[in-house]
């Protein structure tokens, strides 16, 4: 699975492409963050967050897209900021024919560190552990977009963490063995998920 995770935002719109096997191993394929000047222009801002974003998608052809679901904050500037960068897209995957999800920060967060409060730094330095990478992606727009990335394909495999089938409650693999913390949170969660149902 190719995923193209978005960071919605207007002054820095995070962009991040992962290839993610079916045993939840994943490899980085991009990450860049599109720039725009506040004293710009908001239909060109708006412009340039689009011609970023599809640029990526022409490039790369992800099969799925992960965009951060806007929520309400105390800074109403922000805030449409970032709903317009999410709009932009939300409607470019629709124009290339991705089903795209939408994720918290918080499903994001417990998703790659098991702890949905988890903090800016710990998401980049677990994102690097995941990805292999000698160094956490900068700024923390690209990692947080990498992030989504993971989240959505992890969450949408409709597989077991280790890539086998889903497990049974209360049953283990051997397997999971060589999965990261993140991994077997996330294989604990949808363990206790199955067992609520």
């Amino acid at each position: 699975m190719r995923v193209l995770g978005v960071d919605p935002g207007l002054t820095r719109c995070g962009i991040g492409v992962v290839d993610v096997a079916p045993n939840r191993r994943a490899t980085l394929v991009y990450v860049g963050v599109v720039l725009t000047p506040p004293d710009q222009p908001l239909a060109e801002r708006l412009l340039a967050v689009s011609q970023g974003i599809r640029a990526v998608l022409v490039e790369h052809g992800p099969t799925a897209m992960a965009v951060e679901r806007v929520f309400a904050q105390h800074n109403l500037r922000t805030v449409m900021g970032t709903a317009q960068a999410s709009g932009i897209a939300l409607a470019l995957g629709a124009e290339h024919g991705l089903a795209v999800g939408l994720h918290t920060p918080s499903e994001v967060k417990a998703a790659i560190t098991g702890y949905g409060a988890a903090d800016k730094a710990q998401v980049g330095a677990m994102v690097a552990r995941v990805l292999g990478l000698d160094s956490v992606p900068k700024p923390a727009d690209a990692a947080d977009a990498l992030a989504l990335a993971i989240c959505h394909a992890w969450r949408t495999s409709g597989r077991g963490a280790d890539g086998g089938a889903p497990q049974q409650p209360g049953m283990t693999s051997a397997r999971s063995v060589g999965l990261t913390p993140a991994q077997r949170a996330w294989a604990d969660a949808e363990r206790k998920t199955v067992r609520a149902r």
